[in-house]
């Protein structure tokens, strides 16, 4: 199952950039990141399900050329992404 229209909403108010931001790259970056976490437990049960592993694999990226994207534009920012998100870089 996806994320919640309630869990979005919580995700989009915690890291926009303003108060009418819905889409800026640390909200995509969240949103992509409790997607990659709902899948990752989904495989723990499903090993076989290849399909949605490739569907993993393009979120993963998709969130890592974002990350590359903030760390270029504002440093602090992406720091402050990492440790809230607990991501490892």
């Amino acid at each position: 199952m996806t994320i919640t229209k309630e869990r979005k909403q919580e995700l989009v108010e915690k890291f926009q950039l303003h108060e009418t931001d819905r889409g800026s790259a640390g909200v995509q970056i969240a949103i992509l990141t409790e997607r990659i976490n709902h899948l990752r437990d989904h495989f723990g049960e499903h090993r076989g399900d290849h399909h949605s592993r490739r569907g993993l694999l393009k979120m993963v990226g998709r969130r890592r050329r974002l990350l590359e994207y903030v760390k270029r534009k504002d440093l602090d920012r992406y720091r402050t992404l990492i440790e809230e998100l607990g991501l490892r870089k």
